[in-house]
């Protein structure tokens, strides 16, 4: 039963509303019904476009405000969220932005918190106590990922026809929004990232189980620098990355950490050097952190100190490689692959802790 306006002061609604579709629509329309003011929260916010996240988050703002009749528009405000990994810190950055959205009033507001358990990636709804919880059912079989499929699985061929079967899965104004957002640069771009994606999964199709890779990094400071390649091929061609790849049958993490660094900078130290300069190992894990699939990274994080930068130069599939100062970091969040910007963050603190 959906709550009435009266009994609360704040509805929140959570979501990426990558290509916001009718079932969010009867979510937020339930929100709006459930207090007089409602907070959307845009996950992934500051993720650099890939064909999960092609959208910025003020461009997921306007696609939401279309679908609004004129005057439920002013009764929604919009608060961004970046991707933390970490569900204990993305929780209190959420209560932290809610609180400041609300200012002086944060403390007596009674709060409702609208969401639908679709599946495992919403178990986030529990972790907010203090918050009223309204559990939604099912608003029909709608799919983003499948939309978005849809949406640049036809980019090679007439896009009219891949649109025109929307109609029934999204409102009419993000159908409009997609047809003109299809003629900006980045929707042929992402197509073919898509493309790409679809191919290499498709090897692994025919696998009894479903595939998890392993994988190595090597994040290197000096002298107030870290070490990044450009990647020179998709998934994410174009972006920063720290340096690393796949594990080997017979190597140690620590060797393919090594091996994938030199590899793809052609740095040269001696291994002496590299040992002592290794100063920890972290596993990243969050299973959203990677377009290919169910990915486990180790970072190794090498400190070498304030000596002279080491010589880089490109290689195997890096595009470019170079040393970025660390205090430049935060402003490039958008630029980076999958999650490294969060590995980054893990070891530089990039960003405020609430």
């Amino acid at each position: 039963m959906t709550p009435s306006p009266e009994n609360h002061d704040v509805s929140v609604y959570i979501g990426r509303f990558q290509i916001f579709h009718n079932g969010q629509l009867a979510l937020l329309r339930r929100a709006l019904a459930a207090a007089p003011l409602c907070l959307v929260v845009l996950g992934s916010a500051w993720q650099a476009r890939t064909p999960k996240n092609p959208f910025t988050w003020e461009e997921r703002v306007e696609m939401i405000r279309l679908a609004l009749p004129e005057a439920d528009r002013d009764r929604v405000r919009f608060l961004p969220m970046r991707d933390y990994y970490d569900q204990e810190r993305w929780v209190a950055a959420v209560r932290q932005g809610v609180a400041e959205l609300l200012g002086e009033k944060a403390g007596a507001s009674s709060v409702v918190l609208v969401g639908h358990f679709k599946d495992a990636t919403s178990e986030y709804l529990k972790n907010f106590p203090g918050w009223t919880l309204d559990s939604a059912e099912s608003q029909g079989r709608i799919d983003a990922s499948a939309l978005r499929d849809a949406y640049f699985g036809n980019a090679g061929a007439a896009l009219e026809p891949a649109l025109a079967a929307l109609v029934s899965q999204a409102p009419a104004s993000t159908v409009a929004f997609l047809r003109s957002w299809a003629a900006l640069p980045y929707f042929r771009e992402l197509a073919q990232e898509w493309e790409s994606l679809r191919q290499e999964k498709a090897k692994w199709a025919g696998s009894p189980y479903p595939p998890v890779f392993v994988t190595v990094d090597a994040v290197v400071q000096c002298g107030g620098r870290v070490l990044l390649i450009r990647r020179g091929r998709s998934p994410g061609k174009g972006l920063f990355a720290v340096p690393g790849g796949f594990i080997e049958q017979r190597e140690t993490v620590y060797q393919s950490a090594l091996r994938e660094l030199e590899e793809e900078t052609r740095i040269r130290l001696l291994e002496g050097d590299m040992e002592n300069a290794l100063k920890a190992v972290h596993v990243f894990d969050h299973p959203d952190r990677s377009l290919r699939g169910r990915v486990i990274t180790h970072a190794h994080f090498f400190d070498l100190g304030a000596r002279r930068l080491p010589e880089v130069q490109a290689a195997d599939d890096a595009a470019a490689a170079e040393w970025i100062p660390i205090e430049k970091l935060a402003a490039m969040e958008d630029r980076f692959h999958d999650d490294h910007f969060h590995m980054l963050d893990f070891f530089f603190s990039l960003t405020a802790r609430t």
